[in-house]
């Protein structure tokens, strides 16, 4: 067989299994969500347990995704892949198996450390087997298959729950991620291209500040009953950060490469990413629980999941169409426009409870703002890794990551504190401030 004629054939199960897993890892993310006031009925889930059942994935895939990407230039892109992949299929077992919530907690973040690997492995993969002139062709699927999951994951998520139990998201996780490793398994691909080298100094710090940082923002609710439960770990990581500064900098191969930030583009992507994260995060968690709730909207979870269809569109529409409005009106008047529309939609949505007419500011509300998540999620990787030679990719793309997952973290954390004070309404405003800030980042941008 020829070369190109093998190529070809070995490109489309690569591409399908590393599709399929991103679907599942994408539909994850999301569905959950719409999940959560039934955990937390059934598993008598506290506020804190809530936070942590979302954060512990976030958290851990934040910490991990820079070793992803290295494991798969170490082990090889389909040997890292299936390893993830594996351990995804695995948590989700668990948590479809959970007896109590401390379980699924841990799950989590055993999920979070296969995301993290499967994530990074998957699109080196598809780069990996795809020939020079496909290759945006297959990351463009990649990429489509993630953001789909994202999209119809609420009311997925919505659907099942009302109809099979919260346990059934996570078996539907095994269902898809056993035949795509199982895919991976059979094209094995090239082994890793050097020895395994794991900056476990840089590791142990990076997880140090992540884990104080979250805990003592999260115990920020409780400072005036218990001030020490915020301020030592909020202390162990303003100690923690410059020690992780100081041994990155100093390294040659560091795991965290701070020096990608003195490329103004690639800071700025990275910001964008880190807000675009917390705003979806928050909103998505915050408006399922006010929706579901006796005295918030009363609706089954999968009227909430429909409710949330405006968004699944926008979402899906408009990161298929980024690319394209970036060519016609510049990249820094399509992100900036994005960041608008999210304040904008966040604003409708605020109106929507304040008036007797809740849905039909609603629907076009939710709409405005998927809307303007997509045109930044979609795009921002691009800007961040556009400025960046072709060996940085790989970094890049793993702090990019790095900071999207840290800022859901942050925003699910900052979000509890608010709804807590002011309900979803003030989280609302959070986010609007949120996008506005956004809006200054993308101002600052050296494009056009």
């Amino acid at each position: 067989m020829p070369a190109t004629s093998h190529a070809k054939s070995n490109l489309k199960p690569v591409v399908m299994a590393c599709c399929l897993a991103m679907l599942a890892v994408g539909d994850n993310s999301t569905a959950i969500m719409a999940a959560l006031p039934d955990m937390k009925g059934s598993l008598q889930l506290g506020p804190a347990e809530l936070e942590w059942v979302v954060n512990a994935y976030l958290l851990t895939a934040a910490i991990f995704i820079i070793v992803g990407g290295g494991a798969a230039d170490q082990l090889g892109a389909r040997r890292s892949s299936i390893a993830g992949i594996a351990v995804f299929a695995l948590a989700s077992l668990l948590i479809a198996l959970a007896p109590v919530g401390f379980v699924v907690v841990g799950a989590r973040a055993l999920q979070g450390l296969g995301a993290a690997f499967a994530v990074a492995g998957t699109l080196a993969a598809v780069t990996e087997a795809a020939p020079d002139e496909r290759r945006p062709e297959a990351i463009g699927a990649w990429t489509g298959f993630l953001m789909l999951g994202f999209s119809i994951g609420p009311l997925v998520g919505g659907a099942v729950t009302h109809y099979a139990g919260w346990r059934f998201i996570f078996w539907l996780n095994v269902i898809a991620m056993v035949p795509a490793g199982l895919m991976l398994l059979r094209h094995p691909g090239a082994g890793g291209r050097r020895a395994i080298s794991m900056d476990w100094v840089g590791l142990g710090l990076l997880a140090l500040f992540m884990v104080t940082l979250i805990s003592g923002l999260q115990a920020l609710a409780h400072v005036r009953t218990n001030p020490l439960s915020a301020i030592v770990p909020l202390v162990l990581a303003v100690i923690a950060f410059p020690l992780l500064l100081r041994t990155q900098t100093r390294r040659p191969q560091p795991l965290v490469d701070f020096g990608l930030f003195a490329n103004r583009n690639f800071a700025i992507a990275a910001g964008l990413l880190f807000l675009v994260m917390f705003d979806i995060m928050t909103l998505l968690l915050y408006y399922n629980l006010f929706a579901q709730a006796v005295d918030g909207l009363g609706m089954s979870a999968v009227a909430a999941g429909l409710s949330l269809v405006p968004l699944s569109i926008a979402l899906l529409a408009f990161a298929r169409a980024a690319p394209l409005i970036a060519m016609r009106i510049g990249m820094r008047r399509m992100l900036t426009g994005g960041s608008l529309f999210l304040a904008v939609g966040c604003a409708i949505i605020w109106l929507s409870f304040q008036t007797h007419a809740k849905f039909a500011l609603l629907m076009p509300g939710v709409f405005v703002a998927g809307a303007g998540i997509a045109l930044v999620y979609a795009s921002a990787p691009r800007l961040g890794l556009a400025t960046l030679p072709p060996l940085q990719a790989g970094k890049g793309s793993g702090m990019l990551n790095s900071c999207s997952f840290l800022g859901g973290t942050v925003g699910v954390t900052f979000g509890g504190i608010v709804f807590a004070l002011s309900g979803f309404s003030g989280v609302l405003v959070l986010l609007g401030i949120s996008a506005l800030a956004s809006t200054m980042l993308c101002l600052r941008l050296n494009a056009e």
